[in-house]
């Protein structure tokens, strides 16, 4: 299935709502952090989860994150210099769900850290995105067919 082209700001725009999700994520569940704390942060990697599921079924602009940039940022700004295929940050969306879950998993499976590395791994990439326009899903994805003709 073909879908209209995206702003290339719009996934921008989410990555820099997302790394502010998932450094409140790391500062509540850092080493010593009280219980309401970690589940706190528990519960806040499970919404940018939630978020992540949301964007790699339904793509950039059916997301919550799309739709706010559309109607309440990009009237504001002029005509975005190219438009791109919704395939890669849709992926780059699946990664970071693969990502946010493991964390979410091992977390309930008790292993220590896992909350913290997961969303710190998942805020590098989005914090690459939002700051630099850099998405590394975007990358892997445009890589991947290339190994495949090999």
């Amino acid at each position: 299935m073909k879908y209209k082209p995206i702003d290339p700001r719009g996934p921008r725009f989410g990555g820099t709502i997302t790394s502010v999700a998932l450094l409140v994520v790391i500062w509540l569940a850092l080493p010593g952090a009280a219980s309401p704390a970690i589940d706190a942060a528990w519960w806040t990697l499970v919404a940018v989860t939630a978020l992540f599921a949301w964007g790699a079924i339904f793509g950039p602009a059916r997301h919550p994150y799309g739709w706010l940039f559309r109607f309440a940022v990009r009237p504001f700004l002029g005509a975005p210099e190219f438009l791109e295929e919704q395939a890669p940050p849709r992926f780059a969306q699946a990664v970071g769900l693969f990502v946010s879950l493991i964390g979410v998993v091992l977390h309930l499976l008790a292993v220590p850290y896992a909350l913290v590395v997961a969303a710190a791994a998942a805020f590098i990439a989005a914090f690459l995105n939002a700051a630099f326009g850099l998405c590394l899903g975007c990358e892997i994805y445009a890589a991947l067919p290339k190994r495949r003709r090999a």
